[in-house]
């Protein structure tokens, strides 16, 4: 097996930012340091809001008690970039409003920028913050017994759904944390269950990434007419792109590196 890394991405920000980075730090049990330790609480006072940014059990199932893609396709035209302890909402690459995430009046002052931004989200919005369980998916679903996870996808995969639809599909879609090339479409779902390596580090390979609508957005847009997911049900059988990993230990991991079973 050839598989390499082509792309590694982190979103500081729950659904709504995505940043491509070069090389990034693993720590066992949590994943990728930053990615999505930042997310919006919806319809949550701040001490319900407090509450649910630091309890699991809070957590799990209230998919509606936090800003997603799916319930606020609106967010998907903006961007964050988190940089020494900075915070910045971009529009089209340009600059909105950057805040220091450590003073608790300044995340304030970032929550009513968006609700002025976006008039259609309901209030109370609250941006929450955790390290150590971050906001992924896997740690508000009922449906997986693991809370940390990283994200794979073989390029392979995306390139035969693209051409099985005939339609121009983004990697950045799927917003997958690690992309790989070199080897067959759909190969990584016969990884389940086993330990793979990446730069020495060892992962995991935990289950299947069912996808939901999100992934019918067009790029950094509130466009939701791609219909992606009725097409990979209609052409897999499955709504499927990629894999959960889980950390096993602490370590780095760069583009170029290889994946090694």
């Amino acid at each position: 097996m050839s598989a390499k890394i082509t792309s590694i991405n982190y979103c500081p920000v729950k659904s709504v930012s995505f940043q491509s980075i070069k090389n990034c730090k693993i720590k066992k049990n949590i994943g990728i340091i930053g990615d999505r330790i930042f997310a919006f609480a919806k319809d949550l006072d701040l001490e319900q809001a407090k509450l649910f940014e630091k309890s699991l059990v809070e957590r799990k199932g209230k998919w509606n008690k936090v800003l997603t893609l799916k319930n606020s396709p609106a967010l998907n035209k903006y961007n964050f970039i988190f940089e020494d302890e900075k915070l910045t909402l971009t529009l089209k690459d340009q600059e909105i409003i950057t805040i220091d995430i450590n003073k608790l009046n300044e995340r304030e002052v970032l929550a009513h920028k968006i609700s002025e931004l976006e008039n259609s989200l309901k209030q109370p919005i609250v941006l929450m913050k955790n390290n150590e369980f971050p906001f992924f998916d896997t740690s508000i679903s009922k449906k997986v017994d693991f809370v940390n996870s990283v994200s794979l996808l073989n390029i392979q995969s995306i390139n035969d759904f693209e051409k099985k639809v005939n339609k121009k599909i983004e990697t950045s879609i799927f917003r997958g944390n690690i992309c790989f090339d070199g080897v067959e479409p759909w190969r990584e779902r016969e990884w389940i269950g086993k330990t793979i390596k990446i730069n020495n580090v060892s992962f995991k390979v935990e289950k299947n990434i069912p996808r939901c609508v999100a992934i019918n957005l067009k790029p950094q847009s509130d466009d939701n007419s791609f219909n992606l997911l009725q097409l990979l049900k209609k052409t897999y059988n499955h709504f499927d792109m990629g894999v959960y990993l889980t950390a096993e230990e602490d370590g780095e991991i760069n583009i170029g590196n290889t994946i090694n079973l």
